[in-house]
């Protein structure tokens, strides 16, 4: 399995795909941290670009799964022993690939974009949220992957909708319901987040894990 996850990266990056998540991701982080973030603020700027890179790693999730054609997969699901172990290297490619595209992230606003060392508390936060994002991403791109909508128009817009009721969820009184994005930006903006990060915490994963569950759950009948 470990060969066909390293085969579907070097086909990704091969392909040129990989340079469809990796220019936005970097024209993002310019914006994001044009100026670096005023000292106090730290927190805040870290959590802010784990929530803007989380489309962007859903789209890289999404090139990687599709980079293969319907018919390689097949033969790739028989040649790694089943159609179980196909998807979960699928899924291994992108959260591979999905964690260093955050960790480039993570590591640009810890070097160029605050004005102030944080504290071991506020890095160890950005961490864990730069982690959820991943497995956020990763899950949004697989389930609007093409074995599981096969129309580019409908997955793109799956993709994009996905998000914004992230944002828009996360930003009401339910954000339980949902990936609490904007809850996390909320509790960093208000200097709770280290202190409100378990329970967020255990929301984003508890929704990534039901998202990938189902994703697999689709993935047992579909090519």
């Amino acid at each position: 399995m470990i060969a066909l996850v390293v085969f579907r990266i070097a086909a990704y990056v091969r392909s040129h795909r990989v340079f469809q998540a990796l220019l936005p991701i970097l024209v993002m982080i310019s914006i994001v941290y044009a100026s670096r973030a005023p000292r106090g603020a730290e927190a805040a700027a870290l959590t802010d670009s784990a929530v803007l890179v989380i489309p962007f790693l859903a789209w890289a999730a999404r090139g990687l799964l599709d980079t293969e054609p319907d018919e390689q997969r097949a033969i790739s699901a028989t040649g790694a022993g089943g159609r179980l172990r196909e998807v979960a290297a699928g899924l291994l490619a992108a959260l591979v690939t999905c964690t260093a595209f955050a960790a480039l992230t993570l590591g640009c606003g810890l070097m160029l974009g605050l004005s102030a060392t944080p504290s071991r508390g506020v890095v160890s936060a950005g961490v864990v949220l730069h982690g959820l994002a991943v497995l956020a991403g990763v899950a949004l791109g697989a389930l609007t992957s093409r074995p599981v909508m096969p129309s580019p128009a409908y997955s793109v817009t799956a993709l994009v909708a996905g998000f914004l009721m992230m944002l828009l969820v996360g930003a009401s009184p339910a954000y339980w319901l949902t990936v609490p994005v904007t809850a996390w930006m909320k509790a960093a903006g208000a200097g709770r987040l280290v202190t409100e990060l378990p329970g967020l915490t255990a929301i984003s994963l508890a929704w990534c894990l039901a998202a990938l569950t189902v994703y697999g759950y689709l993935r047992r009948s579909r090519p």
